[in-house]
C-alpha cells in the first residue's frame, strides 16, 4: 500500500533500486545531491543536475521537464553517503513563472524498479520559491528511508545548495542553467496534455506513468478556415483558441476502438487510431506521440538498468581490489567472475524487456504509418496519390522522423501543431559535413529540404491560406525553387539584392504591426480591406549575404513576433556565417527549430532528454509527387476550392 507523506514524514524503503517520479505540469529542473552523514554536501562531484546528470547509483534528467524520472541505486552509492536530497527548480530566463505558486502542487513518488508506487508527496504551500528540496533518502542504523521535505528558496539553486554547504553554489547554478537552457533550445516541443491512461489503450507493455496523470484530453484541432483571422479576433492578443468551433461541450470525446482480441499470451493487436479523440486524424496525432513518449521511457529505462549494472559490477570488483586477500588467487578470480555474471545477468534483462516493448511498437508503427492522413504522412505513402486540397487547417504536421540507436529502423514521425509556434532553422552549416558531404552538398540538401517543408504546408493547408515568400539575396536557390516556381505557388517572384531584401522585409513587418494593432485595440474590423489573412512564410536563403543592420533588425522582430499573428519565418543559413554580429543573434537562433538536411542527433524529448537522430523528410528516388501535390495546390487555388 503506498505511504501518502506530509512534510516531515517518513517511511521505510523495501529495496535499494528505486526510481523517484516527479510531476509538475510545466517544465521543471531535476537534480540530485549527495550529503555525509552530517548532512553536508562534500563538493560538486557529489551534485547531480543536467549539465552532470550520472553519479555512481545516481542519474537525473538531463533537462527541464515537465515529468522527470530519476534512477537510484542505493547499494552503489558511496559508502560515506548518508543522504540523497532531491532538488527541484524554475528554468532561469524566458517568460516562465516567477515561483511555484505558478504551477500545480508538484508531486513525487518513489517506486520500486517494476512501477510500484512506495511513497508519494505532494509539495504544498509553495509561494515565490523558485527552488525545493522535495524530499530525502537517508540511511538510519543501516536502513534508507524516505522522508517528505518540501523545503523552499526564494533565492533558487544558489541558495539552495549554498545551504548545504556548497561553496561553488553560483557556479554550479549558473552551470545548470546553461545546461537547461540549451536543452531547451533544441528539445522537440511537448505535445499537449494526454488524455488519462485508462482513456488510452497502448499496445506495449510500457509502464504507463507519465505527463497523463489526471490531466484532461489534449485541445481539438484548430478552427477551419483561415488561422490568421481566428488569430486577430483573439481578444487581448491571447494565445490561439484552438478549440473548434462545433465542439463547445464538456463531455469527454468517444471512446477509441478496441484490439482485437489476441490468443492466449499474446500481446494486443496493434490499431491504427487507439486513441482518444474526436476524430480519426486527433487519435492518430495521440497514437503517434504516445508511441514517441513510449519509446523515450522504455529506452530510459534500459538506459538505466544497464548504467545502475555497470555501477554495481565496479562497486563489487573495487570491493575486491580492496581487500589484500582476495587480489590473487581463487576467491578473487571467483568474486569477479561472479561480479561478471551478475552484470550480464543484468544487462540481459533489460535488453530482453527493450528488444520487447520495441518489437510491440514496431508492430503498431506498420500498423499506423498507413492510416496517417496527408498531414502526418511521409511523402512515400500512397495517400499522397490521391491529394486534394483540405476544408481545414489539420492540427499538425510533420517536419521528418526521429529514432534511437537502440532500434534505428523504428521512426516515429515528427508532428508539429499548427499553426507553427516557431520559426524553423533549416541547418546549411559546416559541421554537417562528413566524408561522403562536402559544404556544397550541404547547401543544396538544405535547400531541397527547406523546398519540401514549404511544400507540406502549402499542401496541408485550404486552398489560398498559406502563402510563402522568398529572399534569395544572390539568387542561388533557382535551380531548388523550381517546383515552386513551375507551379507558381510562391506570393510572388523570390526577392534579391539589398532592394528586394528590403521590400519583403518591410511589407511583412508592416503586417505584423497592423495585426498587433488590431488585436490590442479589439478593433479586427479596422484592418485594410486589402490585407492577406492566409498565414505568410517567409524563406531565407544564405542569411547575412545580403543583409545590412535593419534587414536583420527586421528579421529577429518577425522571429519574435510574427508566430503569434499568422507570420512563420524559415531560415536556411549557416550560424557560423553569422559570427560577424557576435551574440546579437543568439536569442534569434535559440528562437528556432533547428532541423537538418541530414540525418543528425540533436533533438531532445521532453521527458527524459534522449538525444534523438532526426532524419529529414525524403521523396522515393524518381518520385514525380512533389510536382503532382503542387499542381494540384495550384489548381486548387485558380478554381477556388476551399
Amino acid at each position: 500500500m503506498t505511504a501518502e507523506l506530509v512534510r516531515g514524514q517518513n517511511h521505510p524503503l523495501p529495496g535499494t533500486r528505486l526510481e523517484i517520479r516527479v510531476s509538475a505540469g510545466k517544465p521543471i529542473v531535476a537534480g540530485a545531491t549527495l550529503g555525509d552523514d552530517q548532512g553536508r554536501v562534500r563538493g560538486v562531484e557529489w551534485v547531480a543536475h543536467p549539465g552532470s546528470p550520472s553519479l555512481p547509483g545516481l542519474e537525473v534528467s538531463k533537462q527541464a521537464a515537465a515529468d522527470h524520472r530519476l534512477a537510484v541505486d542505493l547499494g552503489a552509492l558511496p559508502d560515506t553517503v548518508h543522504r540523497v536530497s532531491v532538488l527541484l527548480a524554475l528554468p532561469v530566463g524566458g517568460a516562465g513563472p516567477a515561483g511555484f505558486r505558478m504551477l500545480a502542487a508538484p508531486f513525487v513518488a518513489v517506486t520500486g524498479l517494476d512501477g510500484t508506487e512506495i511513497a508519494s508527496y505532494t509539495i504544498t504551500g509553495l509561494d515565490a520559491e523558485s527552488a525545493v528540496v522535495a524530499v530525502e533518502l537517508y540511511r538510519r542504523q543501516g536502513a534508507w528511508k524516505v522522508r517528505a521535505v518540501g523545503q523552499g528558496y526564494a533565492g533558487g539553486l544558489a541558495e539552495m545548495l549554498t545551504d548545504q554547504g556548497l561553496s561553488e553554489a553560483r557556479e554550479i547554478a549558473a552551470a545548470v542553467n546553461d545546461a537547461v537552457a540549451g536543452g531547451l533550445a533544441r528539445s522537440v516541443s511537448a505535445p499537449p496534455p494526454r488524455p488519462a491512461d485508462d482513456a488510452r489503450v497502448r499496445t506495449t507493455t510500457q509502464d504507463p506513468a507519465g505527463p497523463a496523470q489526471g490531466q484532461p484530453a489534449p485541445p481539438p484541432a484548430p478552427p477551419s478556415g483561415d488561422a490568421s483571422a481566428a488569430r486577430v479576433g483573439t481578444p487581448g492578443g491571447g494565445p490561439v483558441d484552438y478549440t473548434h468551433p462545433g465542439r463547445r461541450t464538456t463531455a469527454p470525446p468517444p471512446p477509441p476502438p478496441a484490439a482485437p482480441p489476441a490468443g492466449p499470451g499474446e500481446p494486443a493487436r496493434p490499431v491504427a487510431g487507439d486513441a482518444t479523440g474526436w476524430s480519426m486524424e486527433e487519435r492518430l496525432y495521440n497514437q503517434v506521440w504516445g508511441m514517441f513518449e513510449d519509446l523515450a521511457r522504455t529506452t530510459a529505462a534500459y538506459r538505466s538498468a544497464v548504467d545502475l549494472a555497470d555501477s554495481r559490477m565496479e562497486q563489487e570488483l573495487d570491493k575486491v581490489l580492496d581487500d589484500p586477500r582476495s587480489r590473487i588467487g581463487g576467491a578473487g578470480d571467483a568474486a569477479r567472475e561472479s561480479a561478471r555474471a551478475k552484470h550480464t545477468d543484468l544487462v540481459g534483462q533489460a535488453r530482453a524487456a527493450l528488444d520487447r516493448d520495441l518489437a510491440q511498437l514496431a508492430a503498431e508503427a506498420e500498423v499506423v504509418e498507413p492510416a496517417l492522413p496527408p498531414a502526418f504522412a511521409a511523402w512515400s505513402s500512397p495517400v499522397w496519390h490521391a491529394y486534394r486540397a483540405p476544408m481545414e487547417i489539420p492540427m499538425a504536421v510533420r517536419l521528418g522522423d526521429l529514432h534511437l540507436p537502440e532500434r534505428t529502423g523504428l521512426r516515429i514521425p515528427m508532428l508539429v501543431r499548427l499553426p507553427l509556434e516557431r520559426g524553423l532553422w533549416i541547418d546549411s552549416g559546416k559541421a554537417l559535413t562528413n566524408h561522403r558531404t562536402d559544404s556544397t552538398e550541404v547547401r543544396r540538401l538544405a535547400l531541397d529540404t527547406a523546398v519540401a517543408h514549404a511544400a507540406r504546408l502549402l499542401a496541408v493547408y485550404p486552398a489560398g491560406a498559406f502563402q510563402v515568400h522568398v529572399i534569395d539575396p544572390a539568387g542561388s536557390a533557382a535551380p531548388a525553387l523550381a517546383p515552386l516556381l513551375t507551379a507558381g505557388v510562391l506570393a510572388g517572384a523570390p526577392a534579391s539584392g539589398a532592394a528586394g531584401v528590403s521590400a519583403v522585409l518591410a511589407r511583412l513587418t508592416q503586417r505584423v504591426d497592423l495585426v498587433q494593432m488590431a488585436i490590442r485595440g479589439g478593433a479586427a474590423d479596422a484592418l485594410p480591406p486589402d490585407l492577406d489573412t492566409a498565414e505568410q512564410l517567409l524563406i531565407v536563403n544564405d542569411f547575412p549575404h545580403g543583409f545590412d543592420d535593419r534587414a536583420v533588425t527586421q528579421l529577429r522582430y518577425l522571429a519574435d513576433e510574427g508566430p503569434a499573428v499568422g507570420v512563420h519565418l524559415m531560415m536556411v543559413a549557416d550560424r557560423e556565417d553569422a559570427a560577424e554580429y557576435g551574440p546579437l543573434l543568439d536569442p534569434l537562433w535559440r528562437g528556432l527549430l533547428r532541423l537538418t538536411p541530414v540525418p543528425d542527433d540533436h533533438l531532445a524529448d521532453p521527458w527524459v532528454g534522449h538525444t534523438w537522430t532526426y532524419d529529414p523528410p525524403a521523396f522515393p528516388p524518381g518520385s514525380r509527387i512533389l510536382g503532382q501535390v503542387l499542381d494540384r495546390v495550384a489548381e486548387a487555388r485558380r478554381t477556388g476550392s476551399r
